[in-house]
């Protein structure tokens, strides 16, 4: 009888023993459910564990199709990174937040995301709620990659880094593209002063306008609270004789410009920035319009390379829609924190400020090739090194230049 009480204890015992050990290496039976809404094939979640990424920018509001776009090429890449095997063996979880096109709301996202537990910021969307995040970010020394924030101070700080380029290197490219291409000698500039994209595109073009030999014959500015009319600002530039208008502006305003310029019997060529990407989109607009309007972009859809061409293939499929650059600055944006953090040896069990030491330094010992450029890299002060590229609407389609 003893015996057996004895093989008893002995088979409890070890039962115990093995119930313990599962307990201590986080085995478990349950289903867990990665970042990309699969779950691995023995239940449990990667290895690495996960890296929380946040997105801020417009969803709603007059800028959406940039923030949409965004959002909508983020996740895509998320997915294809999280299926190939994370970072570092980490899947990624990546949350976005609505700012409208506007600081506060977008500091509000801000917080909202680091309550969530935020280690890196993908953003933000647009420059003036860039810069106005950058403030925290810093503080918090918090990594940031802005796919599209394009005004000089949303990189001023050592922590953040950008795919798209400055609003100076967007002026300068465009007086540049014009007078290599012949395009025009007289020119005139329509421009928001309120808004530091449009104004800081405006002021460098015009600073190398003059040394280009082009004539800017009229700059007529409006601001947020006077962007419906522009029948004066068009009637200036027909005046002074420009066979060519500069728009450094967001494609809602450049919609009705184009609109009240073909009502005053006024038709020069129209040139803008990224800014005037999705102006095919905008509801109620006659696409006919903007037929011959060129661009300065980083990204042309119906380029013929394989890697724009898988890109805009797989977001089609997702989204039902051609991409816009501001989707394409996204999605690199997503394999360039890939590409640093593996470069860095970011885990998700380090603070949020070594992650940003780790990425700051990767940042500027990477080169990756993306939709927007087949060769990046970054110097400290955050800038991208890539080539300009411009385009031009032809029959409703944007097509390289």
């Amino acid at each position: 009888m003893r015996k057996s009480l004895r093989k008893i204890a002995a088979v409890l015992l070890t039962v115990a023993m093995v119930a313990s050990l599962t307990a201590c290496t986080g085995k478990s039976t349950s289903s867990t459910t990665a970042a990309d809404g699969t779950t691995a094939a023995d239940g449990t979640a990667a290895a690495g564990g996960t890296i929380k990424i946040g997105g801020i920018g417009p969803t709603t509001g007059g800028a959406a199709i940039y923030g949409q776009a965004v959002k909508n090429a983020a996740e895509l890449a998320v997915k294809e990174i999280n299926a190939a095997g994370g970072i570092n063996g980490m899947q990624i979880e990546f949350k976005y937040e609505d700012d409208e096109h506007d600081a506060e709301k977008s500091v509000n996202a801000y917080n909202t995301l680091k309550d969530w537990g935020m280690q890196m910021l993908m953003g933000t969307v647009t420059s003036t709620p860039c810069i106005a995040v950058s403030e925290y970010t810093k503080e918090d020394n918090m990594f940031m990659l802005t796919p599209s924030g394009s005004a000089v101070d949303c990189v001023k700080y050592d922590n953040a880094f950008r795919v798209c380029f400055s609003d100076p290197n967007q002026g300068t490219a465009s007086a540049k593209y014009i007078a290599a291409n012949k395009l025009a000698t007289k020119v005139a500039v329509i421009y928001d002063s309120s808004d530091v994209y449009s104004s800081g595109i405006y002021e460098t073009f015009a600073a190398e306008a003059e040394k280009q030999g082009i004539e800017i014959v009229a700059a007529e500015a409006f601001t947020a609270d006077s962007n419906k009319d522009f029948s004066v600002q068009i009637q200036k530039a027909k005046s002074a004789g420009a066979e060519l208008v500069f728009l450094p502006i967001y494609y809602t305003e450049a919609s009705l410009i184009l609109s009240q310029a073909k009502s005053a019997g006024y038709s020069p060529k129209f040139f803008g920035c990224d800014g005037l990407d999705g102006i095919l989109t905008v509801e109620n607009f006659d696409t006919s319009l903007a037929e011959g309007v060129m661009l300065l972009t980083p990204f042309v859809a119906t380029a013929d390379d394989d890697a724009t061409q898988k890109f805009v293939a797989a977001y089609k499929a997702a989204y039902g829609e051609v991409p816009n650059q501001f989707a394409a600055d996204a999605y690199d944006a997503m394999y360039i924190i890939k590409a640093a953090a593996e470069k860095a040896g970011v885990t998700s069990d380090m603070s949020i400020s070594d992650i940003c030491e780790a990425m700051k330094s990767a940042m500027t010992e990477i080169t990756v090739a993306g939709v927007t450029s087949s060769s990046m890299t970054w110097s400290a002060d955050g800038e991208p090194n890539k080539e300009p590229k411009a385009m031009k609407i032809q029959n409703g389609e944007y097509v390289a230049m």
